[in-house]
């Protein structure tokens, strides 16, 4: 957790430019930072954060150190599975799509598209190879962890997120100038 303090407040702050969010998902929010730093950033924001019950525990704790405990929703349970609701301008999609194959991730990403307002946002934290998939290194070697680890996941290319979530619905993909710790921020607009 301490190591992506500082990427999360990079990556709330390249977010703010695209506007204030007052709704956020936070997917697959772990201990909770990067919705947390968005907060931080847009005292307006309310943040839903989604991941099994007990891992929520951290996001919570977390969430009260910040002083943003009661702008601070869970839903518990399987990203998968559980019923995101609606009208979110901004979902945090941050080092989740590389355990899941293509196909996964589009119908995720599908699912992400629904729970966004028109003119929202899916803010993906990944590593993102470049086309050769051997460069820079540390995306590339990420690939191979995947492969080894995961049953069908892997380190996406700019060109595969992009794909994937066009595939989903969204109208547009960029990837935003700033890396942001060892990842790159990619934002895909409804």
């Amino acid at each position: 957790m301490p190591l992506t303090r500082m990427p999360a407040e990079i990556m709330a702050g390249e977010l703010r430019k695209g506007g204030e969010s007052h709704k956020v998902l936070d997917i697959a929010a772990s201990h909770g930072m990067y919705g947390i730093a968005v907060a931080k950033q847009n005292p307006d924001a309310h943040v839903y954060a989604v991941d099994w019950k007990n891992v929520l525990e951290a996001a919570t704790r977390n969430a009260q150190a910040a002083g943003i405990a009661n702008r601070h929703h869970l839903l518990p349970g399987s990203a998968f599975k559980i019923d995101f609701g609606s009208g979110f301008d901004l979902a945090l999609i941050t080092g989740f799509l590389h355990h899941f194959d293509l196909p996964t991730c589009t119908t995720f990403m599908r699912k992400v598209h629904d729970s966004l307002t028109p003119g929202g946002r899916a803010a993906i934290l990944e590593f993102v190879p470049n086309p050769d998939r051997v460069t820079p290194p540390i995306p590339a070697a990420f690939s191979m962890m995947m492969l080894v680890n995961t049953p069908a996941g892997d380190a996406y290319t700019l060109v595969e997120i992009e794909s994937m979530s066009k595939s989903a619905g969204f109208a547009r993909v960029e990837m935003a100038p700033p890396q942001i710790g060892r990842g790159r921020l990619v934002i895909a607009y409804r």
